[in-house]
């Protein structure tokens, strides 16, 4: 084939998947947000808010509690997208029984600079130490907001999941006591959860930062070039290995948000530190579908969930 036909090739199959992401996006963000049954403050900022919703269906024989589903929401850990943009995702789960748990946390929200050619001037991602304050609070309240607010819901059988940024928190959510032993967050032992499920997490900091994932997000997380080294091994769960707790990694093979490298990466590390972690790809799935109600990929997020929590 002349070379530029290869290039002709090239550039229709890169305008054919750009326009298959960019309707995988619109289909996620289509939904309506949903109201929660009950909403709860861990802290006194306005955003250390957890809504609750209660099982839609009876799902547990004779009708008992039902395992609480825990969701970190994604966004870049940016100001602009908080909680409300997983609420379609959290009323789908509820629908299928699970009680769900929908955390908001502190994000960053002061503009930067452009971050290169993929990225534009927008705000920071995340705020140190706040976003892991909150996070590690969130998941240390939730047994006794539950039991005030959920009472449906059975906090000895609960599954963390989360979507992009919020995979990466939920993954180290999961590892609390693993953290170097001057870390605030740090746990004495494994936290009580039946396991974890992250979508399409940014995982593995060294790959996702030599990828530019979401403009460079992990950087500026962590501080910039300045704080990156010194709190990776705060915050970087394939660093934070084995958390011996049930893990799935769910990843599309077409995601160019957060690509499956990074999946693959924190997989590869845990095998390293003698962890089997389960890694499902979904073949021409992009990043939101995950999330996504009307997706396929949702329902095999809700299975990977169903298999832990019981």
């Amino acid at each position: 084939m002349p070379d530029d036909a290869v290039a002709r090739a090239a550039a229709e199959a890169r305008a054919a998947a750009e326009a298959r992401a960019a309707a995988e996006e619109e289909s996620a963000f289509s939904h309506p947000a949903v109201d929660p049954d009950a909403t709860a403050a861990y802290g006194d900022d306005p955003d250390q808010v957890i809504d609750f919703y209660a099982p839609r269906v009876a799902v547990s024989p004779g009708g008992g509690l039902a395992p609480l589903v825990v969701v970190l929401h994604g966004g870049a850990w940016r100001a602009p997208y908080d909680r409300r943009h997983v609420t379609p995702f959290a009323k789908f789960l509820a629908r299928r029984g699970f009680a769900v748990a929908n955390v908001e946390y502190r994000r960053g929200g002061v503009s930067v600079p452009a971050q290169g050619a993929a990225g534009g001037a927008g705000p920071v991602a995340g705020r140190w130490p706040e976003t892991f304050d909150d996070v590690a609070a969130a998941m240390d309240a939730l047994p006794a907001l539950v039991r005030e607010s959920l009472p449906q819901a059975d906090p000895r059988r609960m599954v963390v999941t989360g979507h992009s940024a919020g995979g990466h928190l939920a993954l180290w959510a999961a590892a609390r006591h693993l953290l170097p032993a001057d870390a605030a967050w740090r746990i004495d032992r494994p936290a009580p959860l039946r396991g974890v499920v992250a979508l399409a997490p940014i995982a593995d900091f060294t790959v996702a930062d030599k990828l530019d994932v979401c403009g460079g997000a992990c950087r500026q997380l962590l501080g910039g070039a300045e704080g990156f080294t010194a709190r990776v091994p705060y915050a970087d769960p394939a660093l934070l290995l084995p958390t011996g707790i049930a893990t799935t990694l769910v990843q599309g093979r077409t995601d160019t948000v957060v690509p499956e490298a990074v999946a693959e990466a924190y997989a590869d590390a845990a095998a390293k530190a003698g962890e089997v972690v389960g890694l499902t790809l979904l073949e021409d799935v992009g990043h939101f579908p995950l999330i996504d109600p009307a997706a396929d990929a949702c329902a095999v997020v809700a299975e990977e969930i169903a298999q832990l929590a019981w």
